[in-house]
């Protein structure tokens, strides 16, 4: 084969090489959150369910920053983000490497955990319920925080465990604003 040949061959492969590399991106880019880099509800569900299935004693949490919107109101919409950014730091270093964890929609995360052993729910109300410093404002913060053990499930789905920990996490907040479930 002449190299005109080869080269007229091999470029419609490297433009579909390319063209899919750009789909590739767009769609992993598509399932993060574009602020706190976080997965987005439909990138997480799918991790989640396989850990679910996979870690019989696995926690599903959902988590509600308490009084956001007077943050917002506040002190603007920057200080919101640095307040969602700051949150999902901290929750991502809670999971570390025995879950992960997402960004709902608004002031609502997720987040799974498959060790138990590894983690602290304590340390995570601790973590969540510390202020943060912008433009030189000290932003009060704090979660309502409600969970589920995967193995208390008769059907242990993910809809079935985020419906659980959303009911416990209504629970802490019917006992009054930076409540937790234990």
């Amino acid at each position: 084969m002449d190299t005109q040949t080869l080269a007229a061959a091999g470029l419609p492969a490297l433009g579909w090489a390319l063209h899919g590399g750009l789909l590739w991106r767009r769609l992993a880019t598509a399932r993060r959150d574009p602020l706190t880099g976080l997965h987005t509800r439909a990138g997480w569900t799918t991790r989640a369910e396989h850990l679910l299935s996979k870690h019989p004693g696995a926690l599903v949490l959902l988590i509600d920053l308490d009084d956001f919107k007077t943050i917002n109101d506040t002190h603007g919409h920057a200080a919101g983000d640095a307040v969602l950014t700051a949150t999902a730091d901290r929750l991502t270093a809670w999971c570390g490497r025995h879950g992960i964890a997402a960004r709902l929609g608004g002031d609502e995360f997720a987040a799974i955990v498959t060790d138990l052993g590894a983690v602290s729910l304590f340390d995570l109300w601790s973590a969540l319920d510390q202020p943060v410093t912008h433009n030189g404002h000290v932003l009060p913060v704090s979660a309502s925080v409600g969970h589920c053990h995967r193995d208390q499930l008769p059907v242990p789905t993910l809809t079935d465990a985020l419906s659980a920990a959303d009911a416990s996490m209504y629970a802490a907040k019917g006992h009054g604003r930076r409540n937790h479930t234990r």
